[in-house]
C-alpha cells in the first residue's frame, strides 16, 4: 500500500477512534519495521511475525532511540498511556488491513508490558536522583 492509501485508512482510523493520535498509529507502523529489522538482522535475514511482547521491546528501543526523554511526552500527547494502548493501536492497524496477526495474536498480549515511567522518564534521570523519584512516584499514586 502506498502513503496515501496508508494516510487515507489511518484518518480514517481516527476518525472512528479518538482515542489515539494519528501520530501514534505512524509511530507503532514504524516501530513494527524497525522491530522486524532488528529481528530478521538476529535471525540471520529472515523476516518473521512478531509477538506482542517483541514488539513491546521494539517500540521502548526505537522511541528512546528516536525520542529520547521526550518519548513519554509524546506518547502523553498521542493519548497512549501503557503497553496496552500499544496494543489497541495495533488491533486497529490489523482490523484495517494495515497489519497482519495471526490466529493467537491478541490484545492480551500488550499487557504485563513495562511501567512507562520506569521505561521512558526514569533513564534520563540523574543517577543521584533515580531511586528519590522512584520513590516519590509510588508514594503519590498510593
Amino acid at each position: 500500500m502506498g502513503k496515501e492509501g496508508f494516510d487515507e485508512v489511518v484518518d480514517q482510523i481516527v476518525e472512528k477512534d479518538k482515542r489515539f493520535h494519528r501520530d501514534a498509529y505512524v509511530f507503532v507502523t514504524q516501530a513494527v519495521e524497525f522491530t522486524q529489522k532488528a529481528i530478521g538482522k538476529a535471525n540471520k535475514g529472515r523476516i518473521r511475525h512478531i509477538s506482542g511482547q517483541e514488539l513491546l521491546a521494539g517500540i521502548k528501543t526505537y522511541a528512546l532511540d528516536r525520542y529520547g526523554p521526550m518519548a513519554i511526552t509524546l506518547f502523553d500527547e498521542w493519548g497512549v498511556k501503557r503497553c496496552e494502548d500499544f496494543g489497541e493501536i495495533v488491533f486497529n492497524l490489523v482490523d484495517h488491513g494495515l497489519l497482519k496477526k495471526t490466529e493467537t495474536d491478541s490484545r492480551a498480549d500488550f499487557q504485563g508490558g513495562y511501567d512507562f515511567y520506569e521505561a521512558f522518564r526514569k533513564p534520563f534521570l540523574p543517577k543521584n536522583r533515580q531511586g528519590t523519584e522512584t520513590e516519590k512516584k509510588s508514594s503519590t499514586s498510593a
